[in-house]
C-alpha cells in the first residue's frame, strides 16, 4: 500500500522536474533521476548511491520492521526499505524531488507488497511554514532556511521555494528499527520533533548527516553528545565502522575543510553495532588504530 501524503497549495504541485528512468542491474528495477543533478543522480546511474550506508541501512531491517527516512530525495534509501520488506515513511519536502521518490517508491512496490508513506514536509521541532533553498546542480543539497534568512553563500543562484515543517511523531509511531536523517543541517531540529518515536523504538540503528557548519539550532558536540545521551554507539558510516568517542569524531571533522566537511555518521542502540559480519568488524578495528 502507497500512501503519498501531499500538503503543498496546487500552484507548488504542479511544478515538475526534468528526469531519466535507468534500469538498476543489482535491484532488478528501473529507478527516476533528477536530470542536471551532479551527485546522487549519476551515482544511481552507475548502479548504486551511499553503497556503505545503503549496506548498514538494510542490516538493520527485516519483513515486517519500520523505516524512517527524513531527506528521503529521489527515494534511494526508502525503495531499499520496500524490497527488504519493510514499511518505510519517507519525508520530502521539496515538492518536485517528492513526486519523484513517490514513483519510485511506486515501482519498488509493485516488486514487492508491503507499505509506504511519503510525506511532502520537512522533519523538524513544530509545526511551521518555511522555505528551502533548492540547490541548482547537487540536487541532494537543499536547505531549509530560517526566517528571513538569506539563501547560504556556498550555494549558488537558485529557486527557493515554501514548505511545510513538522514533527516526525505527528505522522509515525514507534518503533521502528531504522532511522536516516539527512536533512542538510535540520538534524538537530529533526531530533527534536521525533522525541516520542525514540522513546519508542529501544532498538535501533541511525544513519545521520554530521555537518557542523550547516547545522541549525545547536552546536556539532551538542548533538553528538545528544545521541550519545540517547545510548547510540557512534561511528563513520563506512564498510567497516568502529565505535568513536564524540572528541575523536569532533577531531577529525575539524581537520576538514569547514564547509564541506561533512562526514556521514553511523549509529546504533540495543542492538550489536557491527552488523556487516566478522571481516568488516575485524577491518574496522585495524582502521581504528591507523586513524587519530
Amino acid at each position: 500500500m502507497f500512501d503519498a501524503i501531499r500538503r503543498q497549495d496546487a500552484s507548488v504541485v504542479r511544478m515538475s522536474a526534468a528526469t531519466r528512468t535507468v534500469r538498476i542491474g543489482a535491484l532488478d528495477l528501473d529507478f527516476e533521476v533528477l536530470a542536471g543533478d551532479t551527485i546522487i543522480g549519476p551515482a544511481i546511474e552507475r548502479g548504486a548511491w551511499a553503497d556503505h550506508e545503503t549496506a548498514l541501512f538494510r542490516a538493520h531491517l527485516a519483513p515486517g520492521a519500520t523505516a524512517v527516512d527524513l531527506g528521503a530525495n529521489v527515494g534511494w534509501f526508502a525503495v531499499q526499505a520496500v524490497l527488504a520488506g519493510a514499511q518505510v515513511h519517507a519525508f520530502e519536502p521539496a515538492p518536485e524531488i517528492a513526486a519523484v521518490c513517490e514513483r519510485n517508491v511506486q515501482r519498488a512496490l509493485a516488486r514487492r507488497p508491503g507499505r509506504a508513506h511519503v510525506h511532502r514536509v520537512a522533519a523538524g521541532a513544530e509545526r511551521a511554514k518555511a522555505r528551502i533553498a533548492l540547490a541548482s546542480d547537487n540536487f541532494g543539497d537543499n536547505r531549509v532556511l530560517e526566517a528571513g534568512a538569506a539563501r547560504p553563500g556556498d550555494m549558488r543562484a537558485g529557486r527557493d521555494v515554501e514548505i511545510e515543517v513538522a514533527p516526525v511523531d505527528e505522522f509515525v509511531q514507534g518503533p521502528v528499527r531504522m532511522l536516516k536523517i539527512d536533512t542538510q543541517g535540520s538534524e538537530w531540529l529533526a531530533l527534536q520533533g521525533a522525541r516520542k518515536l525514540l522513546a519508542a523504538s529501544p532498538v535501533l540503528g541511525l544513519l545521520i548527516e554530521f555537518w557542523p557548519y550547516a547545522l541549525r539550532g545547536a552546536s556539532g558536540r551538542q548533538l553528538l553528545e545528544h545521541l550519545s545521551e540517547l545510548g547510540f554507539t557512534l561511528g563513520k558510516a563506512t564498510n567497516a565502522p568502529y565505535p568513536m568517542s564524540v572528541e575523536r569524531i569532533l577531531a577529525q571533522v575539524e581537520r576538514r575543510d569547514r564547509v564541506k566537511g561533512g562526514i556521514d555518521l553511523y549509529g546504533a542502540r540495543g542492538t550489536n553495532f557491527h552488523v556487516l559480519g566478522a571481516k568488516a568488524r575485524l577491518h574496522g578495528f585495524v582502521r581504528s588504530l591507523k586513524e587519530d
